[in-house]
C-alpha cells in the first residue's frame, strides 16, 4: 500500500515535470522567435541602410567622374586655343593636348566605383593643369617680348624713316647746292665785240681792207670756277650763213655736243676778270655783209656778237 502510494507520487512528479518542461520549451521558443524576428528586422534595416548608402556613394562617384571628365574636356579646349609663333612651343602644346585626350578616354572606360583610379586621374589632371599654367606663362612672356620687339621694330622703322627723310632732304639740298655750285662755277663772259682789222692791225669796217676778224670779250670774275688753263673757241659765220674755217676743220666738244670751230685760244684763268681776244684770218677775201660770232668754252656758250662790213 505504501509502495503504491510512493509510485503514484513519483508518477505525478514526473508528469508535473514534463508539463513544466513543455511549458518552458514553448516559452523559450516564443522568445527565440521574437529575438530572431528582431534580429531579422535589424538586419533588414542595416541592409537597407547599406544599400541606400552605396547607391548614394555610387551616385556621388558618378557625378564626380562626370565633373572630372568635364574639367578634362575644358582643359583640352584651353589647350586648343593656345597658339604662338614659336613652332617648338606649338609642338609641345600639341603633345600635351594629346595627353589630355588619352586621359579623357581612360576616365570614360573606368567605372565610377573605382575611387582609387578616379583619385589618380584627379592627380594627373592637376599635373596637366600645372603644366598648362607654365605654358601660359611662357606664352605671356613671349607675347610680352613680341610686343616689345614690335614696339622696338616700329620705333626703329620710324627712326629709319625719319633718317631716310632727313637723308633725302639733305641729298636734295646737297644736290641743289651742287647744281648751284655747278651752275655758279660755269665760266661766264661779257662785253662781246666782233671787229675787223687791216694788215696794220687797225680797226676797219670795210670788207676790202679787212685782213682779220677779231673777237674780244671779258671772262667775268668767279671764285668757284675751275682755275687753270681754259680754252676759248669761236665760230664765225659769214653773210651767207656758212661757218668760216681754215683749211683744216677742227672739232671741239661743248656741253656734250661736238662742233667745228673757226679759231681757239688757251688762257690761264685764275678766277679774276680776264680780257681775251681771238683772231681769225680767212683763206678767202671778206665780203660785204653781216658777220656773226659765237664764243664757247667746253662747258657752254659764253655769248655772241655781230659785225657789219661795208
Amino acid at each position: 500500500m505504501a509502495e503504491n502510494l510512493y509510485f503514484c507520487r513519483v508518477r505525478y512528479w514526473m508528469q508535473s515535470k514534463e508539463k513544466f518542461l513543455d511549458m518552458g520549451n514553448e516559452k523559450n521558443l516564443k522568445v527565440l522567435v521574437i529575438v530572431m524576428a528582431c534580429v531579422a528586422v535589424v538586419l533588414a534595416a542595416v541592409l537597407a541602410w547599406i544599400w541606400i548608402d552605396r547607391s548614394g556613394m555610387i551616385k556621388d562617384l558618378t557625378v564626380e567622374k562626370e565633373q572630372l571628365t568635364v574639367q578634362m574636356i575644358q582643359l583640352r579646349d584651353d589647350y586648343e586655343v593656345l597658339n604662338t609663333n614659336n613652332d617648338s612651343l606649338n609642338a609641345e602644346l600639341v603633345r600635351e593636348r594629346e595627353k589630355v585626350d588619352q586621359l579623357i578616354e581612360r576616365v570614360k572606360k573606368t567605372e565610377a566605383t573605382n575611387r582609387t583610379q578616379i583619385r589618380q586621374y584627379e592627380k594627373e589632371l592637376g599635373t596637366l593643369r600645372s603644366i598648362m599654367r607654365s605654358y601660359i606663362q611662357q606664352i605671356d612672356s613671349l607675347n610680352t617680348l613680341t610686343v616689345s620687339l614690335r614696339k622696338d621694330a616700329a620705333q626703329a622703322q620710324e627712326q629709319a624713316r625719319a633718317t631716310r627723310q632727313r637723308y633725302d632732304e639733305l641729298r636734295t639740298t646737297t644736290d641743289e647746292y651742287a647744281k648751284k655750285v655747278e651752275v655758279g662755277s660755269v665760266l661766264k663772259g661779257r662785253g662781246f665785240i666782233l671787229s675787223a682789222i687791216n694788215s696794220r692791225d687797225a680797226d676797219t669796217d670795210r670788207s676790202s681792207r679787212a685782213a682779220k676778224l677779231k673777237t674780244c670779250l671779258h671772262l667775268v670774275e668767279n671764285s668757284i670756277a675751275v682755275k687753270g688753263p681754259r680754252r676759248i673757241y669761236i665760230r664765225i659765220k659769214g653773210p651767207d650763213g656758212i661757218l668760216m674755217t681754215n683749211s683744216q676743220q677742227q672739232i671741239f666738244t661743248s656741253a656734250g655736243e661736238q662742233m667745228i670751230y673757226s679759231a681757239v685760244r688757251e688762257v690761264d684763268y685764275q678766277g679774276s676778270e680776264l680780257e681775251v681776244c681771238i683772231f681769225f684770218a680767212s683763206n678767202v677775201s671778206f665780203v660785204k655783209g653781216v658777220y656773226n660770232v659765237d664764243v664757247y668754252t667746253e662747258e657752254s656758250l659764253l655769248g655772241s656778237a655781230d659785225l657789219l662790213l661795208r
